[in-house]
């Protein structure tokens, strides 16, 4: 198909993203043998936590220890989020060599995640990223409520690209947009990608979506045409963020992947190993899981398709 991808990378957010708003708190023990079975799948890059206070999201007080343990063997790029300075000693203590630095497009999001409006925030983020690039450690970012905001409305192109170039300033690699809410169209994300494309055109940027009105994959086949390669996702559908009210969970990697591997993009995972790693996730969280796969049946794992249609 013209204009599509040979390839994208997917970061799998399950241990983050995914596990931030569940009533069940999974033990460390659970999340590393999830980890490992990921990286057993295929994947190259894992968001394992959030540097957070433990007392505002508990299912994240074990990041430390994940970031830690995983690193011995680190065979992937090992994701953990940041929001301010006191997270940033906590990620250089625990041995993290790849950050993605957060902040919310939108002043209402951003007063509610991180307690200040989004120019504070950036601040914030100005004086994490100091010790962190003294350490060589990769740094990404990504603007939450790119699109949408539950408090505000629509994010116009020109905060998101507003707040970009202000992280671009800070030395990262790749920019992920998000879709926090679930909430936008192949329209939202044309418009903003494209905004972002004209003025940052050597930054390289990802989507990280949710599915809240069930249109991520939609948004996700509008993003590769316009030469996006970097999704996240989280396993089975699971997720959400605490401080978005109604927004429902990532898209799921198993859809995600069905619909890379039907158009012939390779992604490099195992979709046996995949599906069996989604009947774990189901058993922890002991409730159905939202992936449109995990809804069939007796559902094999996604097919593989090796060359894309005509």
């Amino acid at each position: 198909m013209n204009g599509l991808p040979e390839q994208v990378l997917i970061t799998e957010v399950l241990l983050r993203d995914g596990l931030q708003i569940e009533p069940v708190i999974v033990p460390t023990q659970d999340k590393l043998r999830l980890a490992y079975g990921f990286l057993e799948a295929g994947l190259t890059s894992l968001e394992i936590g959030s540097f957070v206070h433990p007392g505002k999201v508990p299912q994240m007080a074990d990041t430390d220890r994940l970031a830690a343990e995983l690193r011995a063997g680190e065979t992937a790029s090992l994701h953990s989020l940041v929001f301010n300075e006191r997270g940033a000693h906590r990620a250089l203590a625990a041995g993290a060599r790849n950050v993605r630095l957060t902040v919310s497009a939108s002043d209402g999001h951003s007063r509610a995640n991180a307690g200040v409006p989004t120019e504070q925030a950036l601040e914030r983020l100005r004086v994490a990223a100091e010790p962190l690039t003294a350490a060589n450690v990769q740094l990404e970012a990504t603007i939450a409520t790119a699109f949408l905001c539950p408090f505000d409305g629509e994010t116009s192109p020109r905060r998101v690209v507003e707040t970009a170039h202000q992280l671009a300033g800070l030395g990262i690699s790749v920019l992920h947009l998000a879709d926090t809410i679930g909430a936008a169209s192949p329209w939202h994300i044309r418009r903003t990608v494209r905004a972002v494309q004209a003025e940052l055109t050597d930054l390289p940027l990802g989507l990280h979506l949710h599915n809240t009105y069930g249109m991520a994959s939609a948004n996700v086949w509008e993003a590769l045409h316009l030469g996006i390669r970097r999704f996240d996702a989280a396993l089975g559908g699971v997720g959400g963020c605490p401080f978005a009210p109604g927004a429902a969970g990532n898209i799921a990697t198993d859809d995600l992947v069905n619909v890379c591997h039907h158009a012939g993009i390779a992604t490099g995972i195992d979709v046996r190993r995949l599906v069996e790693l989604r009947d774990e996730v189901h058993a922890l969280l002991g409730r159905k899981l939202p992936s449109a796969l995990a809804a069939v049946p007796g559902a094999p794992a996604p097919l593989r398709v090796t060359a894309a249609p005509d």
